[in-house]
């Protein structure tokens, strides 16, 4: 009896364990639960089919995340998406181009440091992407894809005749192929251009022309603290003797539509630059990557090709002129973190490589840009892009149009160079003030 007692005690008491510890009973399987999260990204030029692949890819690694991609027009976009923010029904990520970190800045959330620090960014991309995107803050705000520089576009068949072996590498030969394509009728009509060049509502980026030619010549656009214009600023050359490199720039774009010049080659009453090149009225024109495809469509029999820039005579240091759009995360995105994720994922060096594949434009990262170096195309382009500049713009859109007026008024006459240029950095610096509040 005594030892039934104790056995009896026994399973009492590891019933009691088992019961105690869950180990009684079937345990219960929780169900995983999926915190399900949206990302709406608005884009311009590429259609979702582009970024798919990645999309679907993303979307299967996180379950429960969702991207939806939408499309925009380029007429409507900067409005309709900064209307949008203002609603509350703005973009996660949505693009800006990349002289519109001064205007958009606010409305911006940084890159996180978890996500990529500003050293690893500068080793990743050209230096140009870190300039434009990067804030007073030292934070970065933007991912380009792709980096677009102006190339010289020109006419083989038409330099050929003109007995001109291989295009211009510095702005002397260029000058002097100039006047040996320029023809011109009994009337004194140019009715061949030897470049689209000069004016400013009839050339295809005038004013980016303008500016690399600025650059080239060691100009300070604006002052250190980026609260003033100085483009009509005074420098020395290594002899000690005075000049003004933007004053220099201005007269040399602006001599080829003056007929008192030996340059003289285009006016106001050319045809629309890309027009001409492909009737084939204009030899040579500066443009970027993506008109590439204008000129094909328009001309598919045209016999031209690309070549870097021409450079100042005597340089060693290249300057080449960006031009180029970067993904963006919005401030009052509720889901930051994850928009940043997204974009690292998409920055990677195989997203960025099928990207560029798919859509034959120049790569933003240094690694693909040397596998692109390869390419007969955009070889020209993506090698510029390591030498590429641009300028902080507190507005862009305004300021085209002052150095639209700057130029037209020099081409035609009605403005003295000197005194149009000082006009024209008063009124960029007025802009600076206002805006830079």
């Amino acid at each position: 009896m005594k030892n039934k007692k104790y056995i009896f005690l026994i399973l009492i008491l590891i019933i009691a364990i088992l019961t105690l510890t869950g180990q009684g009973c079937k345990k219960k399987e929780k169900k995983q639960v999926v915190q399900k999260m949206e990302i709406n990204w608005w884009g311009l030029w590429d259609s979702q089919d582009i970024f798919q692949d990645q999309i679907t890819v993303y979307q299967k690694a996180r379950p429960g995340v969702k991207i939806n991609y939408r499309k925009l027009t380029i007429t409507e976009y900067e409005k309709e998406v900064v209307d949008a923010l203002a609603a509350g029904k703005g973009p996660d990520i949505w693009l800006i181009h990349n002289t519109w970190l001064p205007k958009h800045i606010d409305k911006l959330a940084p890159m996180p440091d978890s996500v990529m620090t500003s050293d690893i960014y500068r080793e990743t991309f050209v230096d140009v992407a870190a300039n434009d995107l990067t804030g007073f803050d030292g934070k970065i705000y933007g991912i380009p894809f792709s980096v677009d520089t102006l190339a010289l576009y020109y006419n083989k068949d038409l330099l050929g005749t003109a007995g001109i072996a291989a295009p211009p590498q510095n702005w002397t030969e260029f000058k002097e192929d100039v006047k040996k394509l320029t023809r011109t009728d009994a009337f004194g009509n140019i009715t061949l251009a030897g470049a689209a060049m000069g004016t400013a509502k009839n050339v295809n980026r005038a004013i980016d022309i303008l500016y690399l030619l600025m650059l080239q010549n060691g100009t300070e656009m604006t002052d250190e603290k980026r609260t003033k214009a100085t483009f009509d600023a005074k420098a020395r050359t290594a002899e000690g003797e005075t000049y003004v490199p933007g004053l220099d720039a201005l007269i040399f774009y602006t001599d080829f539509a003056n007929p008192k010049k030996a340059v003289y080659t285009w006016n106001s009453i050319m045809p629309y630059s890309i027009d001409a090149f492909v009737e084939e009225k204009a030899a040579m024109m500066f443009n970027y990557s993506y008109q590439d495809a204008t000129i094909k469509a328009k001309a598919p029999k045209l016999n031209y090709a690309v070549a870097p820039v021409p450079q100042i005579e005597g340089t060693t240091k290249k300057v080449n002129f960006a031009n180029y759009w970067a993904a963006v995360v919005s401030k009052t995105s509720p889901n930051q973190e994850l928009a940043w994720d997204f974009l690292a994922y998409m920055a990677k060096k195989e997203n960025i490589k099928g990207y560029v594949e798919v859509t034959k434009r120049p790569a933003s990262r240094r690694d693909v840009i040397e596998e692109q170096l390869a390419d007969p195309f955009l070889k020209v382009f993506a090698e510029q892009a390591l030498t590429a500049k641009s300028w902080y713009q507190i507005d862009s859109a305004a300021i085209e149009g002052i150095f639209s007026n700057l130029i037209e008024g020099v081409a035609l006459g009605e403005k003295d160079p000197e005194k149009g240029l000082k006009e024209a950095v008063d009124q960029v610096t007025a802009l600076m003030k206002v805006k830079g509040k």
